[in-house]
């Protein structure tokens, strides 16, 4: 809950604001109800019947190139998001701090967003201590003492955020955001639209980067895949529709649904979030508990993310942990470092127009994941065999119909 949490509440609205809104939503509601569907069913059902993390898992129907390569692809994607999403983490902490310390006002000027993130030193101390913190408790084991806290503060999380969601569009102005945000407008369709819903599907559903599969190797043969499934899918589609409740009616309120706003990207949350919290007579508690709980939602998810990436080298390379967490602290570390100045000194550097954290998350969400998606379809449906997958998706039922015989 607390992953899916994280990634709708960051990434949704700032997609949704940018590539049409209710058209964006529809796209995006489409492609999870189906498409994503049959890919949580299918990778949990693969880790499931092999019981082995990603690249032992394509690696059990045959020794075959392209099958060693799908599932490295799987493996490989959360080493690259796990440094850029802890970024996004640092970023939280600083906001964290500068609440805690009152300064919520500040927090809401225009401009300011933009000042903290082109100071290359502030980004980097912030994102190396989410990083370190994240890197010490994967060493240390004691990620499930975090989960155990975080599943506790997650229905406060969502409390609140129906609240902010509930403030927000009953601001002025609000109401055109609301309807920009849930009214489908096929004038602002573009093949961009499906390629940006596609990678959000792949992000907050967590398809086609390894942790599916590793998820559903635990799973025990009396827990329904597709049960499992359908809770994810409802959690994360309601999720995503208050997500951006919570933030594109503000930016109507505030900025009176200004383009540039709207195209602010994954600064969006940051940008106007503070302003809702500004007009709040209990803002600054406001914005303590909420990036407190968010941050809570950060590190958990960051914990799987990494621990996904730990554990393939382990497993694959036959590693001890400790080297396993050294390596991809290192490359977290590195490509983070990159993610952090691409905002500030090296903000003149650009790949295919992009700074570098927004390269890693279009090369992650909307490259990689796709490709590797396309490679689990072909494990089911060559390597694999349908009827076996779904024999094992299904087990449950067959299971149960037994029992009460």
């Amino acid at each position: 809950a607390s992953d899916v949490y994280k990634r709708q509440i960051w990434r949704f609205p700032y997609l949704a604001a940018k590539y049409g809104g209710g058209i964006f939503l529809l796209i995006y509601i489409l492609l999870a109800l189906t498409f994503g569907y049959s890919m949580i069913v299918a990778e949990t059902a693969i880790g499931r019947m092999t019981k082995k993390s990603p690249v032992g898992a394509f690696s059990s129907f045959g020794k075959s190139k392209w099958l060693s390569a799908g599932g490295w692809i799987n493996a490989i994607i959360p080493v690259l998001i796990v440094p850029y999403y802890s970024v996004i983490g640092g970023w939280v902490i600083k906001y964290l701090v500068e609440y805690i310390k009152g300064n919520g006002q500040k927090l809401a000027a225009d401009g300011y967003f933009s000042d903290f993130i082109s100071n290359g030193a502030s980004t980097e101390i912030c994102f190396a201590v989410f990083a370190l913190f994240t890197l010490a408790i994967i060493y240390a084991g004691v990620r499930n003492g975090i989960e155990r806290v975080s599943k506790f503060m997650m229905p406060i999380l969502i409390v609140l955020s129906v609240i902010i969601a509930v403030y927000s569009v009953t601001r002025p102005g609000a109401l055109e955001g609301v309807k920009y945000f849930l009214v489908p407008n096929v004038k602002n369709f573009s093949w961009m639209t499906v390629v940006a819903a596609m990678g959000q599907m792949f992000y907050s559903l967590s398809i086609a980067m390894g942790i599916l599969i590793t998820f559903g190797s635990y799973m025990k043969k009396d827990v329904s895949i597709e049960d499992s499934t359908r809770n994810v899918e409802v959690f994360d589609t309601a999720i995503a529709i208050m997500a951006g409740l919570m933030i594109i009616p503000a930016v109507f309120a505030f900025s009176g649904g200004d383009p540039d706003t709207l195209q602010a990207g994954p600064a969006l949350m940051f940008i106007t979030i503070p302003k809702v919290f500004a007009s709040m007579g209990f803002g600054t508690a406001a914005g303590i508990l909420f990036f407190v709980l968010v941050l809570f939602a950060a590190i958990t998810s960051s914990i799987a993310l990494t621990e996904s990436a730990v554990s393939t080298f382990e497993d694959e390379l036959h590693w001890g942990r400790r080297k396993a967490v050294v390596l991809v602290g290192v490359i977290m570390l590195g490509l983070g470092t990159l993610s952090c100045m691409g905002y500030g000194p090296l903000s003149w550097v650009k790949l295919i127009g992009m700074q570098f954290l927004d390269f890693f998350d279009f090369l992650t969400n909307s490259v990689m994941m796709p490709i590797g998606a396309i490679m689990i379809c072909l494990l089911v449906s060559r390597a694999a065999g349908i009827k076996a997958v779904e024999a094992e998706a299904v087990s449950y039922t067959h299971l149960r119909a037994h029992e009460t015989r």
